[in-house]
């Protein structure tokens, strides 16, 4: 009768097993790659590539500057095209950024929406029911520097007439600001910050003696 050897699992396995210091030089290698190397490739990369956008996209003027195409600021008076409500601290706070976080049926965002709706409504000289949502909403961020291009359709004749100019300049510039998402995928957006630094510009480039209006 044929004697069958003992089962592979009952042998006891005298395998060197790693160590504390093996995890630890595991653990400081990917700290090294993941924690310093990669940023550090990816920081280089985008700032060789992409300088403007690696730098924050800021827009300056004179050496000074006036803020990021990527973020939003708070606009008022006739001269200027209104963006979208900023729940990010008291507004377009990039340390704050966030959305309300309030339902559709919350009490309080239902009467900030109406009163600001009653506002744009006299503002614009238009019924509330003509104000594109994104007028009165904040962005999930709250840092969102565009509005729809309805939104900025609703401003043009305020814009245009506050300033002196024809409302055909004035949606000349909306359509210059007008962007879309990389490889033109999403939704058109109008860049509010950039649209009223160039209005500002063709402002100045009129006051000017000699310079074309």
């Amino acid at each position: 009768m044929t004697t069958l050897p003992p089962a592979a699992a009952s042998v006891p396995d005298h395998s060197p097993q790693p160590g504390f210091f093996s995890w630890l030089r595991f653990s400081l290698l990917w700290l090294v790659l993941g924690g310093a190397a990669y940023p550090l490739l990816t920081t280089v990369t985008a700032g060789a590539l992409f300088p403007w956008q690696a730098q924050g996209s800021l827009l300056q003027q004179d050496g000074r500057v006036l803020g990021s195409a990527r973020v939003g600021q708070p606009f008022s008076g006739e001269r200027y095209f209104v963006g979208r409500p900023s729940a990010a601290g008291r507004g377009y706070d990039p340390v704050n950024a966030s959305g309300s976080n309030l339902a559709v049926s919350n009490p309080a965002l239902r009467g900030r929406v109406q009163a600001d709706a009653q506002a744009i409504a006299a503002r614009e000289g238009v019924s509330a029911s003509q104000i594109p949502a994104d007028l009165v909403t904040a962005s999930g961020s709250g840092l969102d520097p565009h509005i729809s291009p309805a939104g900025a359709e609703l401003q043009v004749a305020r814009v245009a007439r506050a300033r002196g100019l024809d409302e055909a300049q004035v949606r000349a510039l909306v359509a210059r600001f007008t962007e879309r998402g990389p490889l033109g995928l999403g939704q058109s957006g109008v860049n509010v910050l950039q649209l009223n630094l160039a209005l500002d510009q063709l402002a100045l480039a009129r006051a000017q003696p000699g310079q074309a209006p």
